[in-house]
């Protein structure tokens, strides 16, 4: 099926987290102004970004539709709260690294695609080496993504000099889109060293609201979310 009739019928599907809660609905906004996005770097100018979505080094392989930048939009609130979290780490010689924010329902579409192409296995080693690509539908890849709701961020963090001007990523165990087990935030087998700096970032990221994905050691939503129940599809520009 292409993208574009996947994203068709995403947007047909009655979906929520929970039965009693209403389904989420599109919403119209054609701009990230209309839709009340911002760019993270108006609040923060030089965090550090790594926006994998807008080239191949993803676990698709290629740039995901709706990323035509490598830019971190978010809806304000999440995006004034990601500011002080990078704000209060400088302070302790750490900062952020982003790989994902706001991402565009077409580009969730594209995702499902790729799953459903069980032919494309170019990117099994780097992302997926222990599971079939047919396991990865589900827990990984949903057809509902809190990303499009613009208050969810994938990232990692660095350790920097004294002097802010050296910063290296430190070793959080697994890589970006690293589906499996490994990539849970509390993963048995994971060293003290990698496990302790996950439990400085959730703590970080804990301090101004954001709430892990225990699945993702990566993977934080400002909690409560400004629009629980909206998805947005404006590109990423």
């Amino acid at each position: 099926m292409k993208p574009q009739l996947l994203l068709f019928a995403l947007l047909l599907l009655p979906l929520a987290a929970r039965a009693d809660e209403p389904p989420p609905h599109l919403s119209p906004a054609k701009t990230a102004a209309q839709a009340g996005l911002v760019d993270i770097r108006s609040l923060a100018p030089d965090i550090a970004e790594d926006i994998k979505y807008a080239g191949s080094d993803n676990f698709v392989g290629r740039p995901v539709h709706g990323y035509l930048a490598p830019k971190c939009l978010l809806l304000r609130p999440a995006a004034e709260a990601l500011a002080r979290v990078e704000h209060e780490l400088r302070a302790q010689h750490y900062r952020l690294k982003l790989w994902d924010c706001y991402r565009p329902a077409r580009a969730v579409a594209d995702f499902v695609h790729w799953a459903h192409d069980l032919s494309d296995q170019r990117t099994k080693p780097q992302h997926y080496p222990d599971l079939d690509k047919s396991q990865l539908l589900g827990d990984y890849i949903a057809p509902v993504s809190g990303h499009s709701r613009g208050a969810t961020v994938d990232l990692t963090m660095e350790r920097c000099a004294a002097d802010g001007t050296h910063c290296a990523p430190l070793d959080m165990g697994t890589g970006f889109d690293w589906f499996g087990v490994r990539a849970h935030t509390d993963a048995p087998g994971i060293n003290a060293a990698r496990l302790a700096h996950r439990h400085r970032l959730r703590a970080a990221m804990q301090r101004e609201g954001f709430q892990n994905y225990t699945l993702e050691w990566w993977h934080y939503t400002l909690t409560p979310e400004p629009t629980p129940h909206t998805l947005y599809d404006v590109p990423v520009q």
